[in-house]
């Protein structure tokens, strides 16, 4: 399969943030597909974690106790995380966070998985931020994020970003046409080169 042919299932979470003695938990899931030219939210949910949303966390992402009154859990959501993701080759910036929060379904099976924050390491190696927001930024991509209902640390609107982030990486690369694998193994030879060179001007 190229490139080009592939569907692709972006995923992103927010969570209920890290405290001594809690294990984080998500408090919303993201899930947007893109095909060719199209782009749809596939899945888009809070979730009713076991534990209070830290100040911390509600002070990034804006989403406390009160919103999460009445959402599902995740577990229960299985049904619909299985129908957004099966088939597809699974996308996260970042992607450590989303395969850890999907450890609660076993044997899942999803992937491939392609990581934006290591693409856009190996495109550009020397830029000076690779989050996702200042990377959108810095590449002139902000233009092209909905004009309505987008906000940074929304999960579904991060997810979309992530997907502008990729296409515009596939696009300035021109590895359309190439085998679709490319985008799990890049080179990051020059990205750890300009790390050390970092390190020595310090």
């Amino acid at each position: 399969m190229k490139v080009a042919e592939v569907p692709f299932a972006v995923i992103d979470f927010e969570s209920a943030g890290s405290a001594p003695g809690l294990t984080d938990e998500p408090v919303q899931i993201a899930v947007i597909h893109w095909s060719g030219e199209e782009i749809k939210t596939a899945l888009n949910s809070y979730l009713r974690p076991s534990r209070e949303v830290t100040w911390s966390a509600k002070e990034v992402h804006g989403i406390g106790d009160e919103l999460l009154v009445g959402a599902p859990l995740f577990v229960d959501l299985w049904p619909q995380v299985k129908a957004s993701l099966s088939t597809r080759w699974v996308v996260a910036h970042g992607a450590a966070t989303e395969k850890r929060f999907l450890r609660v379904f076993p044997f899942h099976g999803f992937g491939p998985w392609v990581d934006t924050l290591t693409l856009i390491r190996a495109v550009y190696p020397s830029l000076s931020s690779h989050a996702l927001g200042d990377a959108v930024e810095k590449l002139g991509l902000t233009a092209q994020l909905p004009t309505t209902g987008f906000r940074w640390h929304d999960a579904c609107s991060d997810a979309i970003a992530t997907v502008i982030l990729l296409r515009h990486l596939i696009h300035v690369t021109e590895i359309g046409n190439e085998p679709a694998e490319i985008l799990t193994r890049p080179n990051l030879t020059e990205y750890f080169a300009h790390r050390r060179e970092k390190s020595r001007q310090a």
